[in-house]
């Protein structure tokens, strides 16, 4: 997959609008009916330019998802380590639940299991989320209220993980209760040294 060459220009206003298209695309398709085809009408990209620079869908997503791993998540600071745990997996489940970025969110999730590239953009868009959120691990840490030995990004993925099993492999709905229980099993194991 081809990137930007430099930080602005044509290049970046074409891949901004293939992006946000693609999103849009997925919000209201989802990753069945994702198609290059949509995608480059609704960017106003010819489609040969997005074949050439993206491949197919797999690479739009791929992209998307590039994009997306940097940006900032809003990471809670309640002040304990239980509130902003609970917090951070409270967004993971109003992520999914919300109308136009639960669609989104799944798209990807979908993708990922089809194809290798798409999984290789997840896996790193999950590992730089893990990584800004554990900071509220890191806090916990400074703040005397979990060991020091405790992996901040292990408790993240310990936490969250209910949350996918439950919308992907269970395919139940996830309720405040569950994730605020995922959040408190995670941080009963790191206080007992688990993680």
């Amino acid at each position: 997959m081809e990137t930007s060459k430099r930080p602005g220009g044509r290049s970046a206003r074409v891949r901004d609008a293939v992006r946000q298209a693609t999103l849009a695309e997925l919000a209201e398709r989802g990753y069945q009916g994702l198609t290059v085809e949509s995608v480059a009408e609704r960017s106003g990209v010819h489609k040969t330019t997005v074949y050439r620079r993206w491949g197919g869908v797999e690479g739009l997503i791929s992209d998307a998802l590039e994009l997306a791993r940097d940006e900032p998540w809003p990471i809670p600071d309640t002040g304990s380590v239980e509130g902003d745990l609970r917090g951070v997996v409270q967004l993971v489940r109003s992520g999914f639940a919300d109308p136009e970025l639960g669609p989104v969110s799944t798209a990807f999730v979908a993708a990922a299991v089809q194809d290798a590239a798409a999984a290789r953009a997840l896996h790193e868009f999950f590992a730089a989320r893990h990584e800004q959120s554990a900071e509220v691990v890191r806090r916990g840490i400074a703040r005397g209220e979990l060991p020091d030995v405790v992996d901040p990004n292990e408790v993240i993925r310990v936490a969250v993980a209910p949350v996918y099993y439950r919308l992907f492999v269970a395919h139940e709905p996830v309720t405040e209760r569950d994730a605020d229980r995922a959040a408190d099993a995670a941080l009963a194991a790191a206080r007992a040294g688990v993680l």
